[in-house]
């Protein structure tokens, strides 16, 4: 869990300012990256959605020693153009952004793709889980005039299927394209855009889905370092990848899943 580990202090982001999209709780895996780059000096704008979230991150955002929380529906446009006209007002210009919101009906996240899938689900899943990437990833680069960084989360069910993972799946998959065309587009104004494929972890959206508890129990298990998925790993490598360290990097995707990835098979018993 994002509170089992304390982030190593720095100032490899010293001067810094960005935006954290996606936390929910203290086991968001967003919430464990604005840890990390708080930790190495950063000043970070978190976005949320609703009084119940924003009750649940406003203690956590204080407790890093931060204050500056805005409101933004990804499905709204005048929400999201008053949320970036809140950091450009207060900032002007902005370094980093982490992308970390995705969305699919629970119905749709169990059984099979082909039959559980249906348009309206299809459609909300894309909208909020790729299409909401794309347009942040516009609205940040506008106020990125000196460059900067972006990241966004995905998962091996982009690649590979998962069980119950169906739509959200796809959207990944999406997402991961949408991820290399950003990175295209933006990368000659000095912008990396990068996504992280993190292992199966105790998160909101674990829950979600249909025995998304045992997904970690492989992921373990198979995994070539026998471990779970860390959020210090995960966390480490967005501030690889936000801060100069990762200058040279753009349009990857950055498996952070203890080695579960490159599996075919899974080790077998000695006959």
């Amino acid at each position: 869990m994002a509170d089992d580990w304390t982030p190593p202090a720095g100032d490899l982001m010293k001067g810094k300012r960005g935006i954290v999209m996606g936390v929910a709780n203290q086991n968001s895996i967003a919430w464990g990256i604005a840890r990390q780059l708080a930790a190495q000096g950063a000043d970070i704008a978190f976005t949320y959605q609703g009084e119940n979230l924003e009750r649940r991150v406003r203690p956590l955002v204080e407790s890093i020693g931060m204050d500056f929380m805005i409101p933004a529906d990804v499905t709204d446009d005048a929400s999201m153009d008053a949320a970036f006209d809140a950091v450009k007002d207060k900032w002007g210009k902005i370094d980093f952004l982490v992308h970390s919101i995705a969305f699919a009906g629970k119905d749709e996240l169990q059984g099979s793709m082909v039959a559980n899938t249906t348009r309206e689900g299809f459609r909300r899943a894309m909208d909020i889980s790729v299409f909401s990437f794309i347009d942040t990833a516009r609205r940040a680069s506008e106020i990125m005039p000196d460059g900067g960084a972006m990241i966004c989360m995905t998962y091996l069910g982009a690649e590979r299927t998962v069980p119950s993972y169906n739509v959200m799946g796809v959207a990944k998959a999406a997402l991961e394209a949408a991820t290399r065309y950003a990175a295209r587009d933006l990368g000659p104004q000095g912008i990396r855009v990068n996504a992280i494929s993190a292992g199966a972890m105790r998160t909101l959206s674990l829950a979600g889905i249909r025995g998304g508890k045992s997904l970690m129990g492989t992921g373990r298990d198979w995994s070539l370092l026998k471990e779970d998925t860390r959020m210090e790993g995960v966390a480490g490598a967005a501030l690889y990848l936000l801060s100069e360290l990762g200058h040279s990097v753009a349009g990857e995707v950055h498996h952070v899943d203890a080695g579960f990835h490159v599996v075919g098979v899974p080790d077998l018993p000695e006959e």
